[in-house]
């Protein structure tokens, strides 16, 4: 599988923060635990569309358990790029989570808004459990204490894109993380 590399967009990205090689290790060893914590469970991973796209089909690939995708599309951040605090739910699950053992696969971590809102309506929709996989965190723009289990890296405040965040629907497809130089997004920051 080809995706987009950085060179292909090298006039519009400051530098690289994650490799694709990188990105590859974490998921493996991340898939490797959670086989072994949920083996002989009914594990339902759930991802948070579009942006968890590219995490959960790598990380599902990268599984040796059966278990079931569902998503979900979620908006706090409308146009801009900066959180709203509002969660609006624009497609909901197909699946019943009642009674069910539920990861929540994400790109990234920022203000932990939507994650937590979305920990808390599992919960209350009767999940047996609610775990976390987040390949990418913010520490430092984290405004809701969730609990993520299972943890990728840690990144600095800058603003990300590839390997599912995107800047106005672009560079989802990019293989690594990357910062986006400044002049691209004209002033904003996310």
């Amino acid at each position: 599988m080809v995706f987009m590399q950085i060179a292909d967009v090298q006039d519009e990205i400051d530098h690289e923060l994650v490799s694709k090689a990188q990105i590859e290790r974490k998921i493996a060893q991340v898939a490797a635990q959670v086989s072994e914590d949920y083996r002989n469970k009914d594990l339902v991973l759930i991802a948070v569309l579009k942006g968890a796209v590219n995490t959960m089909a790598a990380f599902s690939q990268a599984l040796s358990i059966p278990v079931q995708m569902d998503f979900m599309s979620l908006s706090s951040y409308g146009s801009g790029t900066s959180s709203s605090g509002r969660i609006t739910v624009r497609q909901d699950l197909s699946a019943d989570v009642r009674g069910r053992h539920i990861l929540i696969v994400e790109d990234i971590v920022d203000s932990g808004r939507t994650l937590g809102w979305l920990v808390q309506e599992m919960q209350r929709r009767g999940a047996a459990s609610v775990e976390v996989f987040a390949l990418l965190e913010k520490p430092s723009r984290r405004e809701v204490n969730v609990a993520v289990k299972y943890k990728g890296y840690d990144i600095p405040d800058e603003f990300a894109v590839g390997f599912g965040l995107d800047y106005n629907e672009r560079f989802r497809n990019l293989d690594s993380i990357a910062v986006l130089k400044p002049e691209v997004y004209q002033g904003e920051h996310a």
